[in-house]
């Protein structure tokens, strides 16, 4: 695809504390390999990936195939870039949250994060998926699979336990999470939920073209 070949600008948030894999993560998704050198993100990067979401139908059949540009924004975990962080929420349409496996201050430190979030995000429940990264350190584990689910469920979002080093459940974290975007989309009529800037349609500012017979009440984003 060239640079304005495309249905739909979708830009997604990475987050979580310093050090949890973020940048690896996105670069394992974007290009599918790992560096095990990365320097600590100073304030906000982004990388980008054009792919083609097929929705399903009621009746399991394949809709025609809506050509995305990714763009995933990397954000610096440290508590000093915090005010430049919460700045890009409302941009956002969807969030990975991200915590180490292998440190479980990380973990705990998920709930201030869904917090931050609730706060600053264009909604009060906007679309997450919660990575447990680092998955291959195995012998260094500080998180249980269930510990996680548990706080996933609570929170209702998708759970995975990812590793940007091998790639693990990378691609379909972020899968699940454009999944969640696209049919939050064909739910709603109403598209003043979505940020400014953060859907564009056939390479041009706006909004979606995609439509339904209902919608949540207007301004909502829980369509």
């Amino acid at each position: 695809m060239s640079d304005g070949d495309y249905d739909y600008l979708i830009k997604f948030l990475a987050l979580g504390d310093s050090g949890v894999g973020k940048t690896s993560f996105l670069y394992q998704y974007t290009d599918g390999n790992f560096n095990s050198k990365f320097i600590t993100t100073v304030g906000i990067d982004f990388r980008e990936k054009r792919v083609v979401y097929k929705s399903n139908g009621p009746d399991g059949a394949t809709g025609r195939g809506q050509r995305i540009h990714v763009q995933l924004w990397d954000t610096a975990g440290q508590e000093r870039f915090r005010s430049l962080t919460t700045a890009f929420f409302r941009d956002a349409m969807g969030f990975l949250l991200l915590f180490d496996l292998t440190n479980e201050q990380s973990f705990l430190n998920v709930r201030n994060w869904m917090s931050q979030l609730q706060m600053h995000a264009y909604c009060e429940n906007p679309d997450i998926v919660l990575c447990g990264n680092k998955s291959d350190l195995q012998e260094q584990r500080a998180v249980s699979e269930d510990e996680a689910r548990q706080l996933a469920e609570k929170y209702g979002i998708p759970y995975f336990e990812t590793s940007a080093a091998n790639g693990q459940f990378v691609s379909q974290a972020v899968d699940v999470l454009l999944d969640l975007i696209m049919k939050r989309m064909e739910r709603c009529v109403d598209k003043s939920w979505i940020p400014d800037g953060t859907v564009r349609s056939n390479g041009h500012s706006g909004h979606s073209d995609i439509t339904e017979t209902k919608s949540s009440e207007k301004g909502k984003c829980a369509c």
